[in-house]
């Protein structure tokens, strides 16, 4: 009976990160809880405080973000900016080793003062000291390693900056999801920006944030067909061989 339990909470336990799209589509993440919500609803402290001039009736200029050549890039927190993935990139390193070691060493004492006849005498049949020690050694090792990579990613995601740092940089955070059929595609980036790399277009490339984390992935049916058994996993790390 307790091994009927424990087989069954094992099942259960496998197929929780399943359900969510068990003969349906997988669920989007909910946005009302998330980081960058929490930043948008919290207005924080001001970044910086700008008298407006007063209004003349015949200028068509205003010295403000909302006028036709202010400054709309984000600045403070909750600000949405505009994250520019091109990930163009290839890799080649190749290597090879070679090591080879001799060694032979070689004692005899056929006359030693009469000693190795003395002893020879006490040695069972077959063994003299004549030749007392002989040593031989020889090793040889060779190896060849080579990696070759190819990576190429292009996306465009919204990002909201998350807090303002006490020196000014900008902690940003943006996710997507996009759901075809029954596949869900995730995009997630983090990492921190200076307001000074942020485009007059309010973007910023990836090669410009520091700590930047891209996750490009996604969960459903397909992905889950693609993936080994927890079981298999399981044995893969415990197995030795």
């Amino acid at each position: 009976m307790l091994r009927l339990s424990f087989f069954l909470a094992l099942i259960a336990l496998s197929a929780c990160g399943r359900q969510d799209h068990l003969g349906k589509p997988p669920s989007f993440t909910p946005t009302r809880a998330s980081t960058e919500h929490n930043a948008m609803m919290d207005p924080g402290l001001p970044f910086r405080t700008i008298e407006e001039p007063p209004v003349v009736g015949a200028s068509l200029w205003m010295d403000n973000r909302q006028s036709l050549l202010g400054d709309r890039r984000a600045v403070k927190r909750g600000d949405i900016m505009t994250v520019v993935i091109e990930i163009d990139e290839k890799a080649e390193i190749s290597n090879s080793t070679s090591r080879s070691r001799s060694g032979n060493e070689s004692m005899q004492v056929p006359q030693l003062l009469g000693i190795p006849q003395r002893i020879d005498t006490e040695l069972p049949d077959g063994a003299s000291m004549a030749n007392a020690v002989q040593l031989g050694s020889s090793s040889d090792s060779s190896g060849n390693g080579s990696v070759r990579r190819n990576e190429k990613l292009t996306l465009r995601v919204a990002a909201v900056i998350t807090d303002v740092l006490p020196n000014g940089v900008l902690q940003i955070e943006g996710s997507q999801e996009v759901r075809v059929n029954f596949e869900l595609r995730e995009l997630i980036v983090t990492g921190y920006v200076r307001p000074e790399d942020i485009s007059r277009q309010n973007e910023i490339t990836y090669d410009k944030i520091a700590s930047a984390r891209v996750s490009y992935g996604g969960r459903g049916q397909i992905t889950d067909v693609q993936q080994p058994r927890y079981g298999k996993q399981v044995a893969d790390m415990i197995l030795p061989f």
